[in-house]
């Protein structure tokens, strides 16, 4: 008999493509168009999430594998690295213990308010972008965990972006060096607050609009300033690698190295910033503050009249 060929031949595939093609294109149409598909997607992003974990597992076993082969002599030596590690953050830890105190003592003097930590949540990476020209990652936690849009990522050495979509049990991560993405920061240095921006390639940021006269050198780093309410302050974002002062040019073109290893980190941390009150809330409370302290005033002088009154009397 003869053999049944494994693809079949005529117009019926042309057919399939040409019906794929135009339900690839209304559902990009509607997923631009209407606000609804976002449901869609987060529950379509559910029914993918076990493919996910099924993917991941071979580059987990890959690890655990090469993790139980390695030679004796390398683990002695990782061992005694961490250990001088651990010896070196020891040592900062207790210097960092004196100047927290130094600051609190310094915040009391000045009747500043106290920094609260931000309390935090661990994610593990699931999968990355195969895009180039999109650095994005899915992390293994969701809305059923506490994430949410916008929340801040962070791994060992600095920030690695926000979250742009979340699923039940899976987030989407839009990455600092992904072109879309900018931040304000400020240089550690010296308080100066710039906007960073992703260049489209890992190891590299954009600095924007920085004068050419501006206090900003090779080496400084780059920490998040908490403008927006959207990153809280404080944590590292990149450090400068060049400052080309262009002569005639009213802007220096400035480039930085992220913190965070973006191409290497598995583990991460979720942060929860406390939420700030709207620019319409504060004005309204200061509002309420003015009218609060007018009134008291009036009452004062009102008091004193009174009394001044109830004297003459006598």
């Amino acid at each position: 008999m003869p053999i049944k060929p494994l693809f079949s031949h005529g117009p019926l595939p042309g057919y399939r493509l040409f019906f794929c093609a135009l339900a690839a294109g209304a559902l990009m149409f509607a997923d631009q168009r209407f606000t609804r598909m976002e449901d869609v997607r987060a529950q379509l992003s559910m029914v993918v999430a076990p493919i996910q974990w099924v993917v991941s597992v071979p580059s987990d076993l890959l690890n655990w594998g090469a993790l139980a082969l390695s030679d004796q002599r390398a683990l002695v030596e990782e061992n005694r690295y961490l250990r001088e590690h651990i010896l070196t953050l020891s040592h900062r830890a207790q210097r960092m213990a004196s100047l927290t105190a130094e600051n609190v003592q310094l915040r009391e003097l000045l009747g500043a308010a106290q920094r609260k930590d931000v309390p935090y949540m661990t994610a593990e990476l699931l999968s990355l972008d195969n895009d180039p020209f999109s650095h994005q990652m899915v992390i293994d936690r969701g809305h059923r965990n506490g994430a949410y849009v916008s929340q801040p990522v962070i791994d060992a050495s600095g920030l690695v972006g926000q979250i742009t979509a979340v699923s039940a049990y899976s987030s989407r991560v839009l990455m600092l060096a992904d072109a879309s993405h900018a931040l304000p920061v400020q240089v550690n240095r010296n308080g100066l607050r710039f906007i960073v921006q992703g260049a489209g390639r890992y190891g590299s940021l954009n600095v924007l609009h920085v004068p050419d006269t501006a206090d900003i050198r090779e080496g400084d780093l780059l920490i998040t300033s908490g403008l927006a309410g959207r990153f809280p302050v404080g944590y590292p974002v990149a450090k400068v690698t060049e400052v080309y002062h262009d002569p005639g040019q009213p802007f220096a073109r400035v480039t930085a190295q992220p913190m965070a290893q973006l191409q290497r980190s598995r583990h991460f941390l979720l942060l929860f910033p406390a939420k700030q009150k709207p620019i319409e809330e504060i004005a309204w409370d200061e509002t309420l503050i003015l009218s609060g302290n007018a009134l008291r005033a009036a009452l004062r002088v009102a008091s004193q009249r009174s009394a001044g009154n109830a004297g003459e009397a006598r």
